[in-house]
């Protein structure tokens, strides 16, 4: 892709943009603010695959009746620390601050909160979540089931979801934060590389031949992904799927892909875990730092790409935005401006 293709845009004329339609799709004023507030930071921390990329899919699941963006959660059963409740197809970014903020109230109180979601719909960027909960001093989990993917290892039938998981961990002013699909690459991610014309820095999946590429197109078009750890991820999406559908009593993978083949009425689940509740809260800082210093001292293979740990560089590319602007291929603005 050449640099012609890319539009350089501002945050707060992507975030007034993103306004602006929300509110022409019934969002009342507080919700399409939070909305537009997210898509933006998302794409302002570089994850432009679950922000501005994803907007104009966003907006077509609106008007398809998958997202009613009147909706709010309501509570279905309430055990202790456990909830579960009902999404009621509401904007998954929207329940997913409710669970999250939820969870915390669960966790002040009683140690630890467990939220599940069902009946909700795509998260977005599931991190989000993980920095909200973890800027609060809290530790977070977090996973969300998704249409049927990614195969069993060694079958080339999709039965699975890539089940993204979220893990987030307070460290001083940062947030040490792990958000992962189970499969190598996200399908946001693919088709990011996709239209950016690039290949990925390491196989990504199949092409319809069965064999191993790094060319994003192969696998979106007639191949498949590649799950992480290859029979290992497959097990592990099995299992979150699993327990987000037996904790929510929502649907599973299958039932999802079952509906009619559009990815909408998923099952998520919310930990938030009160740190200062632990009686070793006093040392946990410096059991962090501990870990943190001896696993950046390890000596990179090359100097072009040094240690950091998981969300270490979200600032960084955020500063960087908010100076020039976030890079946005022409396409996907022109089609968010025409919505």
């Amino acid at each position: 892709m050449t640099a012609t293709n890319l539009l350089q845009i501002s945050a707060s004329e992507m975030k007034e943009t993103f306004l602006e339609i929300l509110k022409r799709e019934n969002f009342n004023t507080e919700n399409a603010s939070r909305c537009a507030e997210l898509f933006t930071q998302n794409s302002l921390e570089g994850i432009n695959s679950h922000g501005v990329n994803r907007f104009a899919r966003f907006i077509k699941a609106i008007r398809k009746g998958y997202i009613n963006p009147q909706a709010s959660p309501t509570l279905i059963h309430a055990a202790g620390a456990l909830e579960q409740w009902n999404g009621n197809l509401g904007p998954g970014p929207l329940n997913a601050f409710h669970a999250s903020n939820r969870a915390m109230e669960l966790a002040e109180k009683l140690g630890i909160g467990l939220v599940s979601l069902a009946q909700t719909n795509h998260w977005m960027r599931g991190g989000t979540y993980g920095l909200h909960c973890a800027e609060k001093g809290f530790a977070f989990m977090g996973w969300t089931n998704t249409i049927a993917n990614l195969p069993p290892w060694g079958s080339a039938e999709n039965k699975l979801g890539n089940n993204p998981i979220v893990f987030a961990v307070p460290y001083h002013d940062e947030v040490i934060l792990l958000d992962m699909a189970m499969s190598q690459y996200s399908f946001g991610k693919l088709k990011n590389e996709q239209a950016l014309g690039n290949e990925l820095s390491q196989a990504g999946g199949y092409t319809a031949e069965g064999e191993l590429t790094n060319n994003p197109a192969e696998i979106l078009n007639g191949g498949r992904a590649l799950p992480i750890g290859f029979w290992k991820g497959a097990a592990l999406s099995l299992l979150l799927d699993l327990f987000a559908t037996i904790l929510s009593g929502g649907l599973s993978t299958e039932g999802v892909t079952r509906q009619n083949g559009e990815e909408y009425g998923i099952s998520q689940i919310f930990i938030a875990i009160n740190l200062k509740k632990l009686n070793n809260y006093p040392a946990i800082n410096k059991a962090i730092a501990d870990i943190i210093q001896d696993y950046l001292s390890a000596k990179p293979l090359s100097t072009d790409h040094p240690i950091h740990f998981p969300g270490q560089n979200r600032a960084k590319i955020a500063a960087n935005h908010l100076q020039n602007g976030i890079p946005v291929h022409a396409n996907v603005w022109n089609e968010i401006l025409a919505l």
